[in-house]
């Protein structure tokens, strides 16, 4: 397998990618730029906002739920408009939004975290038929969240802690009982950033400092890796026509002099298929 540039833009903090199923197209944000990027065939799409943006789910043809520092809002892809769904840690100014995924019922869970990573200041919530309710606390940074194709399974990190989650969901999407660690990766001094899982029900974890992402058996077995060209790699996301094409996005923030491809966005054919992106349901 052979990795290469789908967007040159040099984002500071990549983050979030999102294959919008019925529109084929890739939306991802650059964290500390406070940009949503995509592109329309060849041409380079972007918006500009005046906060912290990071994470995104799919509403309908021309809607997404974005969520950022204050927030989660409605935003009209065709326009450029957003309006508030509902307000998050609005009246923190230390914290903003990172990780978040919509879930397999309608839901969006979404993680905080503190603008300089101060420990225990995020956490994580779960939007939900109009309402958002906080699920984790004391998070320092929110990270892979990713759910089982069986629905009945979802997967959280706080990075600093070097541990994967799993946590088991009910018949409405709600965690039941303490999650468990899924795997633990702080004895080999590695990162986990964002995270997805395919189609066989295998956890694919972008690996901060290591130029990686790596794919886990739903036992927590390491089965692969891939290298990827930068070496703070982000998060991954399966598009393309047949959901066999991984996105990764990475960042250039905190290197000295960026090099090479840091901050870039890349793609590669996989011999795996992903899962769809699941609908954000608003009410």
């Amino acid at each position: 397998m052979t990795s290469s540039v789908f967007d040159s833009r040099v984002c500071a903090l990549g983050e979030g990618p999102l294959w919008h199923p019925e529109r084929k197209q890739l939306f991802w944000f650059d964290i500390l730029g406070k940009r949503l990027l995509s592109r329309d065939g060849a041409t380079p799409l972007e918006w500009q906002f005046d906060e912290h943006v990071s994470a995104a789910g799919w509403v309908d043809h021309d809607t997404l739920l974005i969520a950022s520092e204050t927030g989660l809002y409605r935003f009209d892809i065709q326009t450029g408009d957003y309006d508030l769904v509902v307000a998050m840690e609005e009246d923190d100014p230390l914290t903003r939004s990172n990780d978040g995924r919509a879930d397999p019922f309608g839901g969006f869970w979404i993680g905080t975290m503190g603008k300089d990573a101060e420990p225990g200041e995020g956490a994580i919530y779960r939007y939900f038929q109009g309402a958002l309710e906080p699920l984790f606390q004391d998070i320092t940074i929110s990270n892979s969240i990713c759910f089982a194709p069986d629905g009945k399974t979802a997967y959280f990190s706080d990075t600093t802690t070097g541990r994967i989650m799993k946590q088991e969901l009910d018949d409405q999407g709600w965690p039941i009982g303490t999650a468990k660690v899924f795997v633990d990766l702080s004895s080999q001094g590695l990162n986990p950033d964002g995270s997805v899982v395919d189609s066989d029900g295998c956890l694919w974890n972008a690996q901060w400092g290591a130029g990686r992402v790596a794919r886990y058996a739903p036992n927590g077995t390491l089965l692969e890796t891939l290298s990827l060209p930068a070496t703070q790699i982000t998060c991954p996301a399966f598009g393309g026509a047949e959901l066999t094409t991984m996105f990764a996005t990475s960042a250039a923030h905190g290197i000295a002099e960026p090099v090479g491809s840091a901050g870039q966005t890349f793609t590669e054919a996989m011999r795996v298929k992903g899962q769809p992106e699941h609908r954000v349901l608003l009410s």
